[in-house]
């Protein structure tokens, strides 16, 4: 029997190895776009950056140091040049395809970070493989902008898995509408008509703002922003406003807001301040061919009819008055009921020589504002 030479002896000490095979080694030297590693073999393997991540700014030798074992997947046995041609991230990513795998079927919530914004959506990457969420699946409601999203970690589930078209779909809007739907079902257990909550404006369009109050969206009407009359919601509101609101009422999944506050309310004390026979000053807030309303504070107006705005005839208020004039008058009617004041400036003007007082006091009217508005109307 013949003895074996040391060189066979060392050949028959060293594995084999084959292409597709996962090996472990052992990092003998690392570069910047490269590592060296020792997996056994005759040759050493050779795993380059771009087989290491998909990452190209990576310095290699931030992520892995001599000594470090790691396992990798054999791609050519020789390169031509006697050594072997390694990946790392291929390996990653048939493990990350079984991780996929597993998670689509169990439903299984995921979460990552965004590592592009793309025009149809967003890509993120999870265990080396790179998943697509589209625009469409990114909320519940449709964003044009997706920007806002680059770098940040989002939730979401696996709704296409299709590895032999590398197909893997995410869906963040699913969660972001059970979330919803849970903060809505606390937020409605939670309030109730009349309680004062904070909330964030969402929304402002010309009729009035909506307000997020965390899981439902309120309406505060233009209307009950204030006591006085608010030109435009805009002038008022800008998105991200932090406001307290008075839940006026709740219908289904409707809230009606408000920010009419009892304590606030002008008239509450107006039965005093603005009794017949006092004299009270007030701006003229707009004019009709009517008469002209008086703000006398915000939240109340009261009519200055026509006729009683001079002893002598007036056509019409604007040949006399303008818009944000102050005019002083004497209260001639007051209707808490129906929050009614009639003001009269000729109640207070001296009568001219030869004229009897009691024709002034005869000629102080009490208008019906409605009555008038309809009667405008009918012709």
């Amino acid at each position: 029997m013949s003895e074996l030479t040391f060189e066979q002896m060392l050949e028959d000490s060293i594995k084999t190895i084959h292409s597709g095979e996962v090996v472990e080694g052992t990092v003998i030297d690392v570069k910047t776009d490269e590592i060296v590693l020792n997996i056994g073999y005759k040759s050493d393997g050779i795993l380059t950056r771009n087989e290491y991540t998909n990452d190209s700014s990576v310095d290699l030798t931030t992520v892995v140091k001599p000594g470090d074992t790691m396992e990798v997947k054999v791609l050519k046995v020789n390169d031509g040049e006697g050594q072997v041609v390694l990946t790392y991230k291929r390996l990653a990513a048939d493990r990350g395809n079984k991780r996929i795998e597993e998670a689509y079927n169990n439903k299984e919530v995921l979460k990552a970070t965004v590592a592009q914004v793309l025009e149809g959506g967003l890509s993120v990457i999870v265990d080396e493989v790179r998943i697509f969420i589209p625009a469409s699946l990114v909320s519940d409601t449709y964003e044009r902008d997706l920007s806002k999203y680059a770098g940040q970690e989002i939730e979401f589930v696996i709704s296409e898995y299709n590895p032999k078209r590398r197909r893997y779909i995410g869906d963040r809007r699913q969660l972001v509408t059970a979330q919803k739907a849970e903060l809505q079902k606390e937020l409605f257990e939670r309030i109730h008509e009349g309680d004062i909550v904070e909330g964030t404006v969402k929304n402002v369009t010309d009729f009035g703002a909506f307000i997020d109050l965390g899981g439902a969206d309120g309406l505060l009407h233009i209307s009950e922003m204030s006591w006085g009359r608010v030109e435009h919601p805009k002038k008022v509101f800008k998105v991200g406003d932090q406001l307290k609101v008075l839940i006026k009422e709740i219908n289904g999944s409707k809230i009606a807001l408000s920010l009419k506050f009892d304590d606030a309310n002008p008239w509450k004390d107006a039965a005093d301040k603005y009794a017949v026979g006092n004299v009270v000053t007030g701006r003229v807030a707009r004019m009709t061919d009517f008469g002209a309303f008086v703000e006398l504070e915000p939240g109340v107006d009261a009519l200055l009819h026509v006729s009683q705005i001079s002893r002598e005839h007036v056509e019409k208020p604007s040949d006399v008055l303008s818009v944000g004039e102050e005019v002083t008058a004497k209260v001639v009617d007051f209707n808490e009921a129906d929050r009614k004041i009639s003001l009269s400036i000729k109640a207070m003007l001296v009568p001219e020589s030869g004229q009897e007082d009691e024709d002034s006091d005869a000629d102080v009217v009490s208008v019906d504002i409605d009555a008038v508005i309809a009667a405008q109307e009918e012709e």
